[in-house]
């Protein structure tokens, strides 16, 4: 159904993953679709398979934020939609964390998510709708995970505080938690193929539904909170995990 028809949408990280899937998504239903990220081979792909506008733009970077609320401003106007996709993962125990894996965490995921917000919120339309891509990392305690769930936590509390600050425009914010999911991160993640499919098949012991989800999975559940059949919906998190996180103790 195609009840996104006359919007447009930013997805954040839009080149691959979860973020091409929602882009997928969101053009099927209809809207006018800007991805980014910062490899401009992958935007141009994602342009000529998705029908969308690619911009190359890096989230850590305020000056390349401006630019593209800019370049977005020039060529459309308003928004309705932000989807903040964009986000990376690496993992280390606390004993040996540096501090340059912590920077390189949170001025992605929490400085560049909440100034990507900022800078948007005057392009984006009254009654228009955020969705954060946070994680399951944020509730489960999974070991040496610290810094990447600690950004996804704090996401996570701009989430209820930015749909109490917005509420009077009428501008719905609201979070996606996936758990495991198959897409091109694991391989991002320096894991070889026996690797990850040997983490997978342990953890798939783990979720009630006993697979991976799909990116096309979480990109429906987009979907939902950036239309009308989500009005009534902001400052909710909803969990796409397969029943990873309720599973019982015993």
């Amino acid at each position: 159904m195609k009840n996104l028809e006359n919007k447009v949408a930013i997805v954040t990280g839009g080149n691959s993953g979860i973020g091409y899937a929602a882009a997928a998504e969101l053009v099927a239903k209809g809207a006018k679709v800007i991805v980014t990220g910062r490899n401009k081979e992958a935007l141009v792909k994602a342009e000529q398979e998705l029908n969308v506008t690619g911009i190359v733009s890096d989230q850590s970077d305020l000056k390349s934020i401006d630019s593209l609320v800019e370049e977005v401003k020039a060529k459309f106007g308003k928004i309705d939609i932000l989807f903040l996709n964009a986000g990376i993962a690496s993992f280390a125990p606390v004993e040996s964390a540096s501090e340059e894996h912590y920077d390189s965490i949170m001025n992605v995921n929490v400085k560049g998510v909440y100034f990507t917000v900022q800078k948007v919120l005057p392009i984006l339309n009254d009654g228009g709708s955020i969705i954060f891509n946070t994680s399951i990392n944020a509730h489960v305690g999974m070991p040496n995970s610290s810094v990447y769930a600690s950004s996804k936590a704090a996401v996570l509390s701009l989430n209820k505080v930015f749909a109490t600050e917005l509420a009077p425009r009428k501008i719905r914010v609201n979070a996606v938690s996936p758990g495991p999911v198959e897409t091109p991160l694991y391989g991002k993640l320096g894991l070889e193929k026996e690797q990850v499919e040997g983490f997978g098949a342990v953890l798939g012991e783990k979720i009630l539904l006993k697979r991976f989800g799909q990116a096309s999975e979480i990109a429906k559940t987009v979907g939902f909170l950036a239309s009308d059949d989500a009005s009534f919906i902001t400052g909710s998190e909803i969990v796409v995990d397969g029943g990873l996180t309720v599973n019982a103790v015993v």
